[in-house]
């Protein structure tokens, strides 16, 4: 069977077509500025690429067009669109209804819609892919896949805050995490790469890029993560802030005569390793000003590693210990010496980083492989992350019942 996999933005949707005999990637691509001047369609077909330019009104085009491409004589990889078996969305907020994927009907339409105040940005895309799909291939499974999913069997003590516990009861205030098909992918990967049962493991998962979460797995199950009811939580990230005092929203709203919105705006798009550097959101650009003695990119830098060793000290202590420690996404799988700088504190737990190791799995030449010594009793490792196999896999499973 061939799957459609979607991930729809504001003004984007990326997709791939993935043939699930052989898990195969036939193509992939993304319409960019949909609705806004320079509208284009970046597509790749094996190693060759192409593009499409011209106006793309709404999603409903864009999903038109992506199809077109899909069926094309010399950039197409199907002949028509009945041989799409499926089509797989990604889904950034499921609150507490989801705790696995599910095919797509009103009644989830509906439940992915009352979330729109928790993924006020991204819920309204997905639902806007889902919809413009429903329109192109009205008798096509749809099927949701949602971001949040993996983190429902965080237990209580994990996911509550400690405010009015009305606010929980009544708003669904709470951790929620995101990351959750990055977490699930690895932690399952991880246990197949070293030839070992899920059950009794205790994994930190490290997924580092642009945005970044950790999370603690026991027996595959998460049991608690960085994000929270926002991806806002946790970590020092490109533009985000990560964990502050809740307060310093209201200071610098008043000092700053700011409303709380336009503080949180701030502390999502202008904050991280930006607004510390006052260079780039780029980690490369980021090593590279600090290398060259740019002070505020080395304080950006040695934030974020803090912060990692921090998660790391933590969930270790939550869960009684820790077997594996696996890096991957953006940062985790390239970037070997922000590994070494992380992982420099941990042989009092037993983690022991070899160098040679970790230098021949970094820097574009990522993949799978353990970089701890022989000798040490963590495991230390990188699993480049795939959520789109995820989604296929979940989409097929779904499907096939």
């Amino acid at each position: 069977m061939k799957i459609l996999i979607v991930n729809a933005g504001s003004s984007s949707l990326k997709y791939q077509v993935i043939d699930m005999e052989g898990e195969q990637v036939l193509a992939k691509g993304v319409v960019e500025r949909i609705n806004i001047e320079g509208s284009q369609l970046k597509h790749t077909m094996g190693k060759e690429k192409f593009e499409i330019k011209q106006p793309i009104k709404d999603h409903v085009e864009a999903t038109q067009l992506v199809l077109a491409t899909l069926q094309d004589e010399t950039m197409g990889v199907i002949k028509s669109v009945d041989e799409i078996g499926a089509v797989g969305h990604r889904v950034l907020h499921g609150g507490t209804e989801f705790s696995e994927s599910v095919i797509i009907n009103d009644a989830v339409k509906a439940a992915i819609r009352k979330c729109i105040p928790l993924g006020p940005l991204h819920n309204p895309a997905n639902l806007m892919g889902i919809e413009a799909c429903e329109k192109v291939m009205p008798t096509t499974p749809q099927i949701a896949v949602f971001d949040t999913a993996f983190h429902q069997t965080m237990p209580a003590k994990a996911y509550m805050y400690g405010v009015p516990k009305k606010y929980h009861d009544e708003m669904g205030v709470r951790r929620y995490g995101f990351h959750g098909t990055s977490h699930r992918y690895v932690s399952k990967r991880v246990c197949e790469f070293m030839g070992i049962p899920q059950e009794g493991t205790r994994v930190i998962i490290c997924h580092l890029g642009n945005g970044s979460s950790l999370s603690a797995c026991v027996d595959g199950k998460c049991v608690d993560t960085s994000m929270g009811l926002t991806p806002l939580e946790g970590l020092l990230m490109g533009t985000r802030c990560g964990s502050c005092d809740p307060a310093v929203v209201q200071f610098i709203a008043n000092n700053e005569k700011m409303t709380p919105d336009q503080v949180l705006d701030m502390m999502n798009k202008k904050s991280g390793l930006l607004g510390i550097s006052g260079t780039s959101s780029d980690m490369r650009d980021i090593d590279a000003a600090a290398d060259e003695g740019n002070e505020n990119a080395e304080l950006a830098r040695q934030m974020l590693v803090y912060g990692i060793q921090k998660y790391i000290g933590s969930y270790a202590a939550a869960m009684g210990g820790v077997d594996m420690i696996v890096f991957t996404a953006g940062i985790g799988e390239n970037n070997g010496k922000l590994r070494e700088r992380v992982m420099a504190n941990f042989e009092y737990l037993g983690a022991k980083l070899d160098p040679a190791k970790n230098a021949a799995c970094a820097d574009g030449k990522a993949t799978e492989c353990v970089i701890s010594t022989d000798d040490s009793k963590v495991k230390i490792l990188v699993i480049p992350t795939n959520e789109e196999i995820m989604i296929a896999r979940d989409t097929l499973e779904l499907v096939s019942k």
